[in-house]
């Protein structure tokens, strides 16, 4: 027989998806008229450029209006399709056990019960300092921040991701490939060169938040404490993450694409990032724009395009989206599906606010397959110590996990230089 409250709980939860889809479609139908309304004004402001060599300045200031709408109801309808997408998580007795010996640490201090578990493993937050102790989060709370995450981390939907149990990683990579070639049976076969071996060495970086609450939360029977410290550290951790795999120097971070030496793509050699120039100085060229963006696609090898994703800043999504080609289309298109990317050029375009504004010798737009060429590293374990003294009435709960990362294929990842050459 099923447990009533299992029922009433699934009962809810589908309740609860089906709003959010009605949501959902009701976004998506706002988007289209937006973006039809947006096409007809920059139609109107293109036609008035090519016969007068100026434009309206109120239908100027329309277009960036419609713009603006266009970009926040994209970021609506991503949040909307994630959580309408995030699955229903059931619970066995173990992982139910575990949730209410971390349950009651997390809202009265009681450590007691995590220690008589398994499941979950006592440690020092800092090395050497054990008078700092907290506690590995049970799996199912890591699982909610992993997941709260990915939806407010852009970069970790298209890079590598990889867990550990180390504090980094390290993976021997051939650079310049060793020679073959093709033999018959009894042919001699000549010696081959060895091969340019080079080590990746990902050191991870200890990033923390520290939510904090009140004890008339915490004493809340009904609140979920887990759902809370997710979303608590979500938007803190994704604000850091995604500034470090943009930009990052690697010093108790991720390197960023950004970080590494970028060269024009023609010398580009191991350990360096190629880029193409758009001709003129922090913008487009004034004839034939789309020209770098054509020689961009087609900088990395065929097998990186299959995979390859734009990567660039809402604001530069915003110049982008009033370009056309040849034919008089729109380069940019919105997606076809809820939760898909809008895609440039027929390739997914994936926001990022870390990288640059369009400037003299920026490169503010990336392309490539991420998942090829970036690696993200996890180490396992989201530790949490709860500190109901430092802040009081206010009790903290500082949460840390170890996050490293960066290139791991140099040839499949390209940038846009707004440069002359």
């Amino acid at each position: 027989m099923r447990n009533p409250k299992t029922c009433k709980k699934e009962t809810t939860h589908k309740e609860t998806k089906m709003i959010k889809s009605a949501e959902l479609r009701t976004a998506q139908a706002d988007f289209s008229a937006t973006f039809s309304a947006f096409k007809d004004a920059n139609d109107q402001r293109l036609a008035e450029i090519e016969a007068k060599q100026s434009a309206d300045i109120l239908l100027t200031e329309k277009v960036e209006r419609l713009n603006t709408a266009l970009d926040q109801q994209t970021s609506k309808i991503e949040r909307l399709a994630i959580k309408t997408a995030q699955p229903h998580i059931g619970e066995s007795p173990q992982n139910s056990e575990a949730k209410s010996a971390w349950s009651s640490y997390i809202r009265t201090g009681d450590a007691q019960a995590l220690g008589a578990l398994n499941t979950i493993e006592g440690k020092a937050l800092t090395a050497g300092v054990g008078a700092e102790g907290g506690y590995v989060a049970p799996a199912e709370t890591e699982s909610r921040i992993e997941r709260a995450l990915a939806e407010a981390s852009p970069f970790r939907s298209i890079a590598s991701l990889r867990s550990i149990g180390a504090v980094s990683f390290k993976k021997p990579i051939s650079a310049g490939g060793a020679a073959s070639g093709w033999a018959g049976e009894t042919a001699a076969r000549p010696e081959t060169t060895a091969p340019q071996m080079q080590l990746l060495d990902f050191p991870t970086g200890e990033l923390y938040a520290m939510p904090a609450a009140t004890q008339v939360l915490l004493d809340d029977g009904v609140a979920d404490v887990d759902q809370w410290l997710a979303d608590e550290v979500r938007d803190v951790f994704a604000a850091q993450e995604t500034a470090a795999f943009t930009s990052g120097d690697g010093i108790n971070k991720p390197n960023g694409i950004l970080n590494y030496t970028a060269v024009a793509d023609a010398t580009q050699s191991w350990g360096n990032v190629g880029y193409i120039a758009t001709g003129a100085a922090g913008a487009f060229a004034s004839t034939a724009p789309i020209d770098a963006l054509i020689d961009l696609i087609y900088a990395p090898d065929t097998r990186y395009r299959a995979g390859a994703n734009f990567v660039m800043n809402r604001r530069t999504v915003g110049v982008l989206r009033k370009f056309k080609d040849a034919d008089g289309n729109y380069i940019w298109q919105p997606a076809t599906t809820a939760g898909q990317p809008s895609s440039l050029l027929g390739y997914p375009v994936v926001e990022v606010e870390d990288m640059p504004d369009i400037s003299a010798n920026s490169t503010s737009v990336a392309f490539g397959d991420f998942r090829r060429g970036y690696l993200i590293v996890d180490r396992q374990g989201v530790r949490v110590l709860r500190d109901p003294y430092s802040a009081k009435p206010y009790v903290l709960f500082y949460t840390t996990k170890r996050v490293g990362g960066g290139i791991q294929d140099f040839n499949a990842i390209k940038l846009l230089k707004f440069a002359v050459s």
